[in-house]
């Protein structure tokens, strides 16, 4: 199984990157499309057991967990982003974030609430499927768990997160790397629970998206 997991998941990888950085006209549709090659992809891997495999597991399901941690969780890291992280990586590469993209939110109630859903189905739901669901955990299952495996595995696909955010400007990318590397760190001792991680970034955007409307951001 790990030679075919190997094959599919080189070949994953470069499809995912080749879609992300070569067809930019997708937009942000770009992550609902690869969300479905992925499920397509863990489907011929495992089968029935695809939604297991990428980190659904019905044991994970704790209604405290995630109606009162993840958003706990989401709402530490959005403030440290916000007071910490946004003032030394913006003084390190000497160039404010550019969030212009996100501007027709301000003050713009209808056009939040029309965001929000799409946000949830694209971002919580299709960015962790696509990079902690299925990238780091076929890294997992190809180069194993051991503590070398695992800082290359968050660093490398951190990096990858970070890139794909390149419409915010190199600050913009920094930062996306470094939140990407903070859930993909949670993803990991959290023994790869993928509910977690959805609700921790779907509840980061959300509140950051609100923070927009209200001009915090």
């Amino acid at each position: 199984m790990k030679v075919n997991i190997l094959f599919t998941f080189l070949v994953s990888v470069s499809i995912i990157a080749g879609v992300f950085f070569f067809a930019p006209n997708l937009g942000p549709y770009s992550v609902i499309v690869l969300t479905l090659f992925v499920l397509l992809v863990s489907y011929l891997e495992y089968g029935k057991k695809l939604f297991t495999s990428l980190g659904f597991d019905k044991k994970n399901v704790n209604i405290k967990n995630l109606l009162i941690y993840a958003p706990i969780t989401a709402l530490v890291i959005l403030l440290t982003y916000r007071f910490i992280l946004v003032p030394s990586v913006t003084h390190f590469t000497q160039t404010p974030i550019d969030i212009s993209a996100f501007d027709a939110l301000r003050g713009n109630l209808s056009n939040l609430l029309v965001l929000l859903p799409f946000v949830w189905i694209s971002a919580a739901f299709g960015e962790e499927i696509i990079f902690r669901g299925y990238l780091m955990t076929r890294f997992t299952v190809v180069f194993g768990k051991g503590s070398i495996a695992t800082i290359f595995n968050i660093l490398i696909f951190a990096t990858f997160f970070g890139l794909i955010h390149s419409y915010q400007g190199i600050t913009g990318q920094v930062l996306s790397g470094i939140t990407g590397g903070i859930i993909a760190t949670i993803f990991h001792f959290k023994k790869q629970d993928l509910w977690f991680s959805i609700v921790v970034h779907g509840m980061i955007d959300t509140l950051a998206f609100i923070g927009i409307y209200y001009g915090i951001f």
